[in-house]
């Protein structure tokens, strides 16, 4: 069976969470220079914490209160001084800083100096809180020259109800380029300037030659060579079930969504602004073979592949927006499974079929995203399901150059690469590159959240679906219809909201091998941790889904063990741990129960070439064959 791109037709963004975190903590060597401390004074210490009634002739109730904040002022002015000369603070000045005292350095300080001022300050008998009096940065926001034309970057504040809400959660973090985003795709064009200097070697996976489409099989070359369908294509057996088409340049639209080149003056702007792009190509014309694109996936995530050199650079999030047209297999599944246990989180569109989802969004442990129009009711074509973890932008115009769609880097060939350039899109395929993007930037403030913390943190901070869309979407309503937890996942993608999330307490369970039925497994979280200055003060191990119901003795301790029953199947334990702050973090670990296999009989007629597997292998083929002309 053959996966099916989802294709755009070419029509075409806490900071006060983590700002409070950081006021309270000490001030180290190499912060930003301070120009002089804000001060604030305990109950009944501070003439500026109350408002005086003055009982003298004035005209009106603003003179009133002009004299008497003048003369608050001026008794505050003079407490500050005395501050100054009791603690030994160089002062020039004093002043307010609102309803706060002010005292201005004689020259900028920071480092030590500024910390042992802090401290001084901090100790004396009147002062509740202190801070330094430093440089705000505006709200970062790129001058990319097409920044104004992503709507679905910027949020609510802005006027977009569905938008990410990126401009807050950029003042948080814009990325590390340790950070690798797997595009596993159609490839890239390695030639587009807003893709310069972001994308790592990668590999291509396509081994058929008729659908790769660059005149060899498996190579370590991952350009994308372009996709169309043409009249004489559809000629050819393999293509008969697919559409005539234009080439999409699906992956570097998606590669541009996550980390085109930003800040730069040109183009666009990408969600992560330091991420590397490891693009890994497993499709060509109409569609991507199962098997190369499950072993696209298993080499993005750094495991090995058979006759293909080893991954240097593995992927932390995988973005894979592709859908097939039945449930998800064993072959997924156990890869999904893999994928996880190596540490990558799998990021997969939800199809654009408005209705159920398929493989691989229904997969157990990818995080599959549904798209939202620009006011947040779910986008007619989207498929929805109970599986689905959150909502994101991915588009609803109706006409190529509609700005209601999404826009990224792109190429202007029809079939062959023409000139690197932008454009618009619509689709799954691109809702879920946001998810990845943000899952990155989450990555680049605490590189230890494994691929089911990064989907709770991200499932966590997420905004109420917005009202819009009418009816509620359902079996009966799959078109444009209003979203809930239970069709369009958790709700609409924050990114603000999820990297304030992002550094909290981070359950870390050791991966588990597929074990025998029966075995006795031991479930291990010692590689959880907690952000200093907090500690790890509570431990609980719980099943979460499984073939039978299984007993966790020593549940409340790092590590325990569980014995399974003697038969085959799948369970997955969740261990929740708590920190000193009363932050929560968890994960979930995947057990596999497989008998092993039945030693082959000896002696007797046939083999094992004789003629059932003969003709098995010729139905087989016959399958193939069908299976990989569907497309879409």
């Amino acid at each position: 069976m053959v996966s099916k791109l989802l294709r755009g037709c070419v029509l075409a963004l806490a900071a006060l969470v983590l700002g409070n975190v950081l006021a309270a903590q000490p001030v180290a060597s190499g912060d930003a220079p301070a120009f002089g401390l804000i001060v604030g004074y305990r109950d009944g210490a501070n003439p500026l914490s109350r408002e005086e009634t003055d009982r003298g002739p004035w005209a009106d109730r603003e003179a009133r209160l002009a004299g008497a904040w003048q003369r608050a002022t001026q008794r505050s002015r003079e407490q500050t001084e005395r501050l100054a000369r009791d603690t030994g603070v160089r002062a020039v000045s004093v002043g307010e800083a609102g309803r706060a005292a002010l005292l201005r350095f004689d020259r900028p300080m920071q480092g030590r100096a500024l910390a042992d001022a802090l401290r001084r300050v901090r100790l004396h008998p009147d002062v509740a809180w202190v801070e330094p009096n430093v440089l705000v940065r505006p709200q970062l926001v790129p001058n990319d020259a097409n920044y104004g034309l992503q709507w679905h970057l910027r949020g609510p504040g802005d006027g977009e109800p569905a938008g990410l809400n990126l401009p807050p959660a950029w003042d948080l973090g814009t990325g590390l380029q340790s950070t690798v985003v797997a595009v596993v795709d159609s490839g890239v064009r390695f030639s587009h300037p807003d893709l310069a200097g972001k994308l790592l070697a990668g590999y291509d996976f396509v081994s058929e030659l008729q659908v790769a489409n660059d005149g060899n099989g498996r190579d370590a070359d991952a350009t994308d060579p372009g996709d169309w369908i043409s009249p004489t294509d559809l000629g050819n057996p393999l293509f008969s079930g697919c559409d005539l088409a234009f080439s999409s340049w699906h992956g570097t639209f998606i590669a541009g969504q996550i980390a085109a080149a930003t800040d730069n003056g040109i183009g666009v702007a990408g969600l992560n602004w330091e991420a590397r792009i490891l693009p890994v190509r497993v499709s060509g014309k109409c569609g991507a073979l199962v098997s190369d694109l499950l072993d696209g996936v298993r080499w993005a995530a750094g495991l090995p592949v058979a006759g293909v050199p080893a991954n240097p650079t593995p992927a932390r999030v995988i973005n894979l927006s592709f859908s097939g047209s039945s449930a998800c297999s064993p072959a997924y599944q156990t890869t999904v499974d893999d994928v996880r246990a190596a540490g990558a989180l799998l990021v997969v569109a939800a199809g654009n079929e408005s209705g159920p989802l398929t493989r691989p969004a229904d997969c157990q442990g990818v995080m599959a995203v549904a798209s939202v129009q620009r006011d947040g009711a779910k986008a007619d074509y989207s498929n929805f399901g109970a599986n689905v973890a959150l909502a994101a932008p991915g588009g609803s115009g109706t006409t190529p150059l509609d700005p209601d769609n999404l826009y990224s880097t792109t190429n202007a060939g029809f079939t062959g690469p023409g000139g690197d350039t932008y454009g618009y899109k619509k689709g799954t395929s691109f809702a879920a590159p946001q998810a990845a993007g943000v899952a990155s930037l989450m990555l680049a403030l605490n590189p230890h959240l494994t691929p089911q913390a990064l989907m709770e943190r991200m499932q966590a901070g997420v905004r109420s679906h917005t009202v819009a869309g009418g009816l509620a979407c359902g079996p009966a309503n799959g078109g444009v219809c209003q979203c809930t937890p239970t069709t369009c996942g958790a709700g609409l993608l924050d990114a603000d909201r999820s990297l304030q999330l992002a550094t909290g307490p981070a359950a870390v369970i050791q991966a588990v091998n597929v074990v025998v039925p029966g075995a006795f497994v031991t479930l291990d979280g010692q590689a959880s941790v907690a952000l200093a200055p907090a500690t790890l003060t509570g431990y609980q191990w719980t099943q979460d889904s499984g073939t039978t119901a299984v007993a966790i003795p020593n549940n409340t301790q790092s590590v325990t063990g569980v014995q399974l029953p003697a038969v085959e199947g799948r369970w997955v334990f969740r261990l929740k741990v708590t920190d000193s702050n009363g932050g929560t973090g968890s994960d979930a670990v995947v057990v596999r129960a497989v008998a092993p296999p039945t030693p082959p009989a000896t002696g007797g007629g046939g083999g094992a070439f004789g003629a059932w597997w003969g003709l098995g292998l010729a139905l087989w083929g016959l399958g193939v064959a069908r299976a990989s002309r569907r497309r879409r």
